[in-house]
């Protein structure tokens, strides 16, 4: 077999071979999430809540790939969203006592963060708040990808 064949054959594959675990990275958190709480269910969970608000996709570290738009309820129990999250693995809920919309302030504030727990779906969520974590402390709901360390969304609620 020829060098050049042989390079064009080892470079194509390598590629095929990136665009597939690319492919599987995104599409794996899709195929395994649980089944999202339906409407009603969110309305129940947040009708007990403390604050309201909103995420928006413009935000300034959000981009297509890492955006969220919907409502959002903080209360002593659940924190709830009712709209629709870009998929990705091992997103993470926190509550932050300042406003966070990129990446450097999340990391720079993330020691005065809590963090609420796992967000497994996308299209609605609602995470139980434990009962260590007082709410009236933080003022801001973060949903950030620990894995690949990249801001999603956040809203602050008061």
């Amino acid at each position: 077999m020829k060098m050049k064949t042989l390079f064009t054959l080892l470079v194509t594959h390598l590629v095929i071979g990136a665009i597939g675990f690319a492919g599987g990275i995104y599409a794996l958190p899709i195929i395994t999430a649980p089944d999202a709480p339906d409407v009603a269910e969110i309305k129940v969970m947040s009708a007990a809540a403390n604050y309201s608000t909103a995420v928006s996709k413009n935000l300034q570290d959000s981009d297509f790939f890492h955006q969220a738009e919907g409502p959002v309820t903080v209360g002593d129990d659940f924190i709830t969203f009712m709209g629709s999250i870009s998929p990705g693995p091992d997103y993470q809920l926190y509550l932050s006592p300042q406003f966070v919309e990129t990446e450097v302030d999340f990391k720079r504030l993330k020691n005065t963060m809590v963090q609420v727990g796992e967000v497994k779906t996308f299209d609605n969520f609602a995470v139980p708040v434990g009962t260590d974590i007082n709410i009236s402390k933080y003022n801001t709901v973060i949903v950030w990808c620990e894995s690949f360390e990249q801001f999603i969304t956040a809203a602050q609620y008061r």
